[in-house]
């Protein structure tokens, strides 16, 4: 099957203006649901994203990882393993490094169409900081008090002013977009609109924005962000000043330099979460972030164009979790779907083949198989 290597664009400004049972409306909720089960990603059109606050976070971000180490380090977490607050270049490891499966899909890409080499790979040279954005107290005791830690502010003045009012603004847009995508994933895959939303009411969302020093690390091929998918059910991100991001459509193996077209697009990527609930109906997409061509090509506009600016790339990532204390059980009617779905081999090298066990769990425990939380 031939498929475009080109990412659908959602148009969510359709959705919310039409009335949710009308033809349009069920027409581009399922071809979201669709672009998530072949591509494992979308590009979503939101005419409520403002550059304007895109460009401000990213100022801001630029400021703050321009500060010296010494200054970044007291806001470090890391009897938290680090889920709150920052972590500092050479402290995350990508997973699929050690996993066995995610090698395993390595193998089966064709080579040109493998990520850089990260069997010798060492921690990925970015910087994050993850900020919790606020939820509804839950109307119970949460078995997972950790994975729910108050916020860190940065202590310097300057920033310190600018930083709460900028992160919420930002954040609050992106967690709206992909709230509202959920809801259309939802009736896309044929299920009451409010199922996703409803299950990460209480969720621990999380604006986690990434820093690469590309004063120290701008050489092409230089891997900033291993190969790797993420944890949680949705990610969601703005556009980034420097290009680099590679992901990969489940339906092709096929390596995706993204570009996020320019004025309100966002780019929102499937992960592990919502294919533990879809029972690998929706697969967690898998993607890098290096160095190439055109980052140094940017590279050196920048300096040209900005000579005063900080050469940082900043990526303005939105996890989007379920409530902690959700229970993570597959929907039978998509498991049913996913297994039909593995009889075409429309999969990422053919690896759907074999059928993955989605144990029932809640979602705090699987959080913590993957990032193991003191205590």
């Amino acid at each position: 099957m031939d498929l475009s290597m080109d990412l659908p664009v959602i148009d969510l400004d359709l959705f919310l203006s039409e009335p949710r049972n009308s033809e349009a409306v069920i027409r581009e909720c399922k071809k979201a649901a669709d672009a998530l089960i072949v591509y494992g990603a979308l590009v979503l059109h939101d005419s409520r994203v403002s550059e304007d606050d895109n460009s401000r976070f990213l100022d801001l971000l630029e400021d703050y990882f321009a500060q010296p180490e010494a200054e970044l380090k007291k806001d470090e977490r890391p009897e938290l393993s680090y889920q709150i607050g920052v972590t500092l270049e050479n402290t995350e490891k990508p997973k699929c490094a050690v996993d066995e499966p995610c090698l395993r899909i390595i193998e089966k890409l064709e080579p040109s169409e493998r990520p850089l080499d990260i069997s010798a790979h060492q921690p990925d040279p970015k910087c994050r900081f993850f900020w919790k954005m606020p939820v509804e107290r839950p109307p119970y005791e949460t078995q997972f008090p950790q994975l729910n830690a108050p916020n860190v502010i940065p202590q310097d003045e300057e920033i310190k002013k600018r930083w709460s009012p900028t992160m919420e603004q930002w954040g609050k847009a992106m967690r709206t977009a992909v709230a509202d995508l959920a809801d259309m994933t939802a009736i896309g895959l044929g299920l009451p609109a409010e199922t996703f939303r409803d299950a990460g009411k209480y969720g621990p969302h999380l604006l986690a924005p990434t820093a690469s020093d590309l004063v120290k690390y701008g050489k092409k091929d230089t891997i900033l962000a291993g190969f790797h998918s993420d944890l949680n059910f949705l990610t969601i991100h703005g556009r980034s000043r420097y290009p680099g991001l590679h992901i990969w459509a489940r339906n092709t193996g096929k390596r995706i330099p993204v570009r996020i077209p320019p004025g309100n697009n966002l780019l929102v990527q499937a992960g592990k979460q919502l294919e533990h609930l879809t029972g690998g109906l929706i697969k967690a997409g898998f993607h890098e972030v290096v160095v190439n061509e055109n980052t140094v090509a940017t590279i050196a506009k920048r300096k040209a164009d900005f000579p005063d600016r900080p050469l940082i790339r900043i990526s303005s990532t939105f996890f989007w979790h379920l409530s902690s204390d959700f229970d993570l059980v597959p929907i039978p009617t998509l498991v049913k779907r996913a297994k039909e779905l593995r009889a075409t081999h429309i999969n990422l090298g053919n690896d759907d083949l074999e059928d993955a066990v989605y144990e029932p769990m809640k979602v705090g425990q699987q959080v913590s198989k993957w990032v193991p939380i003191s205590s």
